[in-house]
């Protein structure tokens, strides 16, 4: 068994272990590592596009939303029919689960397509604009579909995120990842980044290894969001505006572009820093900035900036 694979096995094998004795865990801990586990999966796709591909996109809450109204959909509007009164046994409602957070998945990689495809042969600033701009777009409509409940938002989402099923995706978008960059299709990422002009001299599409990477994004963009709908149970457009896009590109960036172990232990430690500040609650996010600002201007290059073994950017 390749390595890569022998480690999928045993991220999730150890994902089951620690969902079954997630029973003896604090409740607020166990909160706090769901919490960890999204937003890797938030950092790690977008790392695929902002890091390893080079480009700069500001719109992946855009993509969370999508996914977190398509799933929560499903379980609200389709699933009920489906389970019966009873609320149907666990493997159901598991099955369920999973074709609901795929629907969002597939749902966020089309709007990643439906983007991609006019803006990704802009670059830099104006990339980052038209994705900006997309974010919004997005939120605006959620906000004003009444049948997705408006500005209100969702609720009464039905609680399937547990740990396991987070710890899974979180070795499964890792995984993606890791593999795709060191293949040999995934170089053209790396050549992408590196000389956009020299990849094309030599006859790479560079437009379409962006389209690739954006989508791919996109879609881990929409599990992610999937999971934190059905862990919130409720979703207000709100909660995937412009300060959660800044949130995931600041854990890209310090974590190290293009470094996806350093983007791992950047989403845990920006997750971990708001709750071991709550003594200092007034005061929180007001130090939260100044640290940040202190750790870029001492780390510019990243605050992990070291790589994988076998890993390039």
């Amino acid at each position: 068994m390749p390595r890569p694979h022998l480690y999928l096995v045993t991220a999730l094998l150890a994902a089951f272990g620690i969902s079954y004795f997630s029973d003896k865990i604090d409740p607020y801990h166990l909160d706090v590592v769901i919490g960890i586990g999204i937003n890797i999966i938030l950092a790690v796709s977008l790392n695929l596009v902002n890091g390893y591909t080079g480009q700069f996109s500001l719109g992946h809450a855009g993509f969370m939303a999508v996914g977190a109204y398509l799933s929560a959909a499903v379980s609200l509007f389709i699933a009920p029919d489906l389970l019966g009164a009873d609320g149907g046994t666990a493997v159901r409602q598991g099955g369920l689960f999973i074709a609901a957070l795929a629907a969002g998945g597939f749902g966020a990689a089309a709007a990643g397509l439906l983007v991609g495809v006019p803006s990704l042969r802009l670059k830099g600033d104006y990339l980052a604009l038209v994705t900006l701009g997309f974010g919004e777009i997005i939120r605006v409509i959620f906000q004003n579909v009444e049948k997705l409940g408006g500005a209100l938002g969702l609720n009464g989402i039905p609680p399937y995120t547990t740990i396991f099923w987070v710890l899974a995706f979180v070795a499964v978008a890792v995984f993606v990842v890791t593999c795709l960059v060191n293949s040999t299709y995934g170089r053209g990422f790396l050549a992408t980044h590196d000389d956009e002009i020299a990849s094309e001299a030599v006859g790479l599409n560079t437009t379409r290894y962006k389209i690739v990477a954006f989508v791919i994004g996109a879609f881990f963009a929409g599990i992610a969001g999937g999971l934190y709908g059905h862990f919130k149970l409720t979703i207000t457009p709100t909660g995937f505006g412009f300060e959660k896009s800044i949130e995931i590109v600041v854990m890209v960036i310090m974590g190290g572009m293009g470094n996806t172990l350093g983007v791992i232990l950047a989403a845990v430690l920006l997750t971990l820093l708001p709750e071991l500040l709550r003594p200092v609650a007034e005061y929180r996010m007001i130090i939260y900035s100044l640290l940040l600002i202190v750790l870029m201007l001492v780390r510019p290059q990243g605050l992990f900036n070291f790589k994988l073994k076998g890993a390039k950017s």
